[in-house]
């Protein structure tokens, strides 16, 4: 583990206070980061909204998005339970989950998963969300990563909470439910960019974060954007910040 990359991403998680605070990077710094960090192959991060169900808010791949959104249709899988619960929910080996998790178990083997662990967002009694931890391979999630993704998801918690104690006019559901809304914004964007583009999601995403990234603005401004035609998709061509080069 990059032990300097890990300070610097629980700086960043910590740094919430900023004017123009932005959910969704911020939550999606955090699956990638994990990816990147931990022993493990994906992740994906789901929120309660303001009835208290959970939603797809962040993912590291669009294959993991697609598998929590079947956890979340079918009411089936480890997020839901570790949000139930406020504990952390587990299982080594997905081939021995069917009874326990039954269709999410069949969706997540044919994903390519083995194991799987969910992490609570939880400050005390509050409970927010859950992260979603996938491995290719059987075995228990090492007992350093666990605890380091443990400390990665309480300091976004707290962060995410904090706007809501230091904002006090402003209700944490609500800027939660924004981040929602925004994310609808962002799917259609990125379809959009793909299917124009002839790219697969994951780099379609990779293009439109990139192009937010390098040009200062909010993830979810440039997604409008794009839908109302203000940004041409032939831009992303040159988007900085792109994980794998663009089809013609």
């Amino acid at each position: 583990m990059d032990g300097d990359r890990l300070v610097e991403t629980f700086v960043e998680l910590a740094d919430t206070l900023v004017d123009d605070f932005d959910v969704i990077d911020f939550l999606h710094m955090l699956v990638d980061r994990c990816v990147e960090l931990l022993d493990v192959d994906a992740a994906g991060l789901l929120l309660a909204d303001q009835q208290g169900r959970l939603r797809l808010i962040a993912s590291s791949d669009e294959q993991t998005r697609l598998l929590e959104l079947f956890q979340l249709q079918n009411d089936d899988g480890p997020s839901l339970d570790a949000f139930a619960t406020g504990t952390r929910v587990g299982h080594p080996d997905l081939s021995d989950a069917g009874e326990r998790w039954p269709r999410f178990t069949a969706a997540a083997t044919e994903a390519g998963f083995a194991a799987v662990d969910a992490v609570p967002m939880r400050l005390r009694s509050e409970v927010i969300g859950a992260l979603n931890l996938f491995r290719n391979r059987s075995g228990e999630l090492d007992a350093t990563a666990l605890r380091t993704a443990t400390a990665l998801v309480d300091v976004a918690t707290i962060g995410l909470l904090q706007q809501r104690s230091i904002h006090h006019h402003q209700v944490l559901t609500e800027q939660l439910q924004a981040a929602l809304t925004s994310r609808v914004i962002v799917e259609q964007a990125k379809g959009l960019i793909a299917e124009r583009l002839g790219i697969d999601m994951d780099t379609a995403f990779a293009a439109l974060r990139g192009y937010a990234r390098g040009h200062n603005l909010k993830l979810s401004r440039v997604a409008h954007d794009v839908i109302t035609g203000d940004v041409d998709t032939s831009e992303f061509l040159g988007a900085p910040g792109r994980t794998k080069p663009l089809r013609s």
